[in-house]
């Protein structure tokens, strides 16, 4: 009697992993292949999918943008934090994109304006050598603040 049983639950766990094992990456994610033919729409209804007309103009949606805040003035508005280190020099661009150095310390965050290649500043803020970044060079450096020197 076991072995009906055994074969059973062997077949349902095979049919279960045949099944997941077919869908391809773009199956999981819900977004169909360019190789599947004309693109598909997906909608919250419960009907077919319906092909899309590429010559249909897009609908537009209103905007509701937020208009852009003016930014306080560079420089620091609170007193630093405990362990704080301010560094002055020189910024230097890294090797990867958007990444910037002082003196041998990555800038992570700061006002971009100020903080310019090529520009004089005086950076406050905390050394965090046991931060993961995709610049691979210089320890990282949590800024709290920066101005021009």
């Amino acid at each position: 009697m076991k072995t009906p049983r055994m074969a059973l639950a062997a077949l349902v766990v095979c049919a279960a992993l045949s099944a997941c094992g077919g869908q391809d990456a773009d199956d999981r994610t819900g977004t169909a292949s360019p190789s599947e033919g004309s693109p598909v729409t997906s909608s919250p209804s419960t009907g077919p999918a319906q092909p899309v007309d590429p010559t249909a103009p897009m609908p537009t949606v209103p905007s509701t943008a937020v208009p852009p805040t003016k930014r306080p003035p560079a420089g620091p508005s609170l007193p630093p934090g405990p362990g704080a280190t301010t560094i002055t020099g020189t910024v230097q661009p890294g090797v990867e994109p958007n990444c910037l150095l002082v003196d041998g310390y990555q800038l992570i965050g700061g006002p971009r304006d100020v903080l310019a290649v090529g520009a004089k500043v005086t950076v406050t803020g905390q050394p965090k050598p046991d931060m993961m970044t995709t610049c691979q060079q210089g320890i990282p450096f949590v800024v709290e603040a920066a101005k021009r020197a």
